[in-house]
């Protein structure tokens, strides 16, 4: 299996420490022109680091480009209503051409919980009220009606196909959330010794709700500098089982990171 390979957009970047900002629109184009697979947006509303919107960011990558898929890495679904987190789903799955990839999780604690007071939502119950959402998510994106807070009953018009859902972290309960509800698992650096492990627990977990094993996606994960070594390094966790590695910009600028992308995708 050949592993496929996206990259994070420039619109900042899962290490707090390292905000990137640059061009979406032609980081799109040069991530499409690449031939990887696709490109992803971080999300907050008020972050340790500056940060532009998923939705915006996502949307603007979509048009600019015909093939690429476009990802929430990773939508923070608690931090606002799940019918507003459907209509945006739908909407970029409709202008996209069904290439959304949806990433949920819960925060990176890093951020803190600025953003969601700011939001007048809650931080400490963010991870039952993620369950709450991901349990009426899928049949909103679709158009089908669904009970909602104070026994509203409501549906998102138009409808859309439901995208791949990705459920990201790397505690306990973030897999447990992972192989109740996700096609996906996403882990942020996680090194290729440590994937058995993972896929065992993901499949013992998905087995007790009676679904498939989610497949698993790594986003950062440390490559070599050495083009050759880092070939061996992807086909390493492709063997292990990972489907898709997610390359974070360097502190070289987002440019010099694509261009090395771009390299290794023709190498694979």
């Amino acid at each position: 299996m050949t592993i496929k390979l996206g990259l994070i957009l420039p619109t900042s970047t899962p290490d707090p420490s390292r905000p990137i900002l640059g061009d979406v629109r032609a980081a799109a184009r040069l991530a499409e022109e690449a031939g990887v697979e696709s490109v992803w947006s971080t999300d907050h509303l008020i972050a340790s680091a500056p940060m532009l919107d998923s939705t915006v960011a996502l949307t603007t990558a979509a048009a600019v480009t015909e093939r690429i898929k476009v990802g929430y890495g990773v939508m923070l679904l608690a931090l606002r209503p799940v019918a507003w987190a459907a209509k945006q789903v739908t909407s970029l799955q409709y202008v996209s051409g069904d290439r959304l990839l949806l990433g949920v999780g819960t925060g990176n604690p890093a951020h803190g919980d600025v953003g969601w007071r700011a939001a007048g939502t809650s931080y400490e119950d963010r991870g039952r009220r993620t369950n709450e959402a991901l349990a009426v998510l899928p049949d909103l994106i679709a158009g089908r009606k669904v009970q909602l807070a104070e026994g509203l009953e409501a549906a998102i018009a138009p409808g859309a196909t439901v995208p791949p859902l990705l459920v990201g972290g790397d505690g306990k309960k973030a897999l447990d959330r992972a192989a109740r509800f996700g096609d996906g698992w996403i882990s942020i650096g996680l090194a290729v010794d440590d994937v058995p492990a993972r896929i065992a627990a993901l499949e013992e977990l998905a087995a007790g709700y009676g679904r498939p094993r989610p497949t698993v996606t790594i986003v950062g994960a440390q490559l070599d500098d050495d083009q050759a070594k880092a070939v061996d390094q992807l086909a390493a966790y492709a063997e292990a089982g990972v489907e898709r590695v997610i390359l974070v910009p360097g502190a070289d600028g987002w440019e010099a990171g694509y261009e090395r992308a771009a390299k290794l995708q023709s190498a694979l």
